[in-house]
């Protein structure tokens, strides 16, 4: 009995000291390992905290050692307290050197004026052509912004040199004409764009239409937005008779072939205004001028 007594506590007495044993090493064996040796995230969060400490200052008697030296550090040169860096000091150089191209090759020292009576009002990016006739009034209403068609010949010229054969940038804008009778309380609006298949017109025999209408609706009088419940016509699927009819009722009034090319001329001109002067402002705002 004692024996037996015996063996037991000497079982457990061992079993108690394998167990401590075991504990103590799986809590040291993490210090000791290296952190870049496990498989996770979690190699990288131990340097990178170093490095934030190693930057902040905190709260000790002693200023800690800065490891990485701040990238783009400003000085400010003029009493705007704006920030002025390298970046932006390259920046307003290359906006220098832009501006002075773009005003070499500006065409028109001001805009182009329309043929046919057309008075004009600018808004900004957006402008009216204005026409009166006998009891009746024509608007027509176009906005610059986004007016530049993609180049699609671009890839096709990468490998030419800079300034051979390059694309003249043309603005052509959609636009919606109006015409109001005077003993009408509504208008008829006709919402025209310029198709991209049309960009060649006149290299045929016969000479096709530059603009193309894509819908037409009656609008009231006066109304600052369109209202959607009004019966709208989209010509995409329209008797081609009808559709010809629309488009000389246009051209009886003065939108025509005519006026489209010029009309583009001048989007071109006015957008390419808008232009210098935006480069201009941007030029300004990061020199803080």
């Amino acid at each position: 009995m004692l024996k037996s007594l015996a063996r037991v506590v000497t079982t457990a007495a061992r079993f108690s000291a394998r167990t401590t044993t075991v504990s103590w090493a799986g809590t040291l064996e993490p210090l000791g390992r290296p952190a870049l040796c496990v498989p996770n995230s979690a190699t990288i969060r131990p340097f990178t905290r170093s490095i934030w400490m190693m930057r902040n200052s905190g709260s000790g008697s002693g200023p800690r050692p800065t490891l990485l030296s701040s990238r783009g550090t400003p000085s400010v040169s003029c009493g705007c307290g704006g920030l002025h860096t390298e970046g932006d000091k390259a920046f307003a150089e290359f906006l220098s050197d832009e501006l002075k191209e773009e005003r070499k090759i500006k065409k028109h020292q001001s805009l182009p004026k329309m043929s046919g009576g057309w008075d004009m009002d600018l808004n900004g990016t957006e402008a009216k052509l204005i026409r009166t006739l006998a009891g009746e009034k024509v608007t027509v209403t176009f906005n610059i912004n986004n007016s530049i068609p993609p180049n699609f010949e671009e890839e096709e010229n990468q490998g030419q040199k800079s300034g051979e054969n390059e694309p003249e940038i043309v603005s052509t804008p959609n636009f919606v004409v109006e015409v109001t009778k005077h003993a009408s309380n509504t208008s008829l609006v006709f919402d025209c764009h310029y198709p991209e298949d049309e960009a060649s017109h006149g290299e045929g025999e016969e000479e096709s239409d530059i603009f193309a209408i894509r819908e037409v609706s009656f609008q009231p009088i006066g109304e600052a937005d369109w209202k959607e419940t009004s019966y709208t016509l989209n010509t995409d699927s329209l008797d081609w008779a009808l559709y010809d009819h629309l488009m000389d009722f246009l051209a009886d009034r003065g939108v025509d072939n005519t006026f489209a090319d010029e009309l583009i001329e001048l989007s071109t001109a006015l957008e390419h205004q808008e232009y210098i002067g935006f480069l201009e402002n941007l030029s300004g705002f990061v020199k803080c001028s």
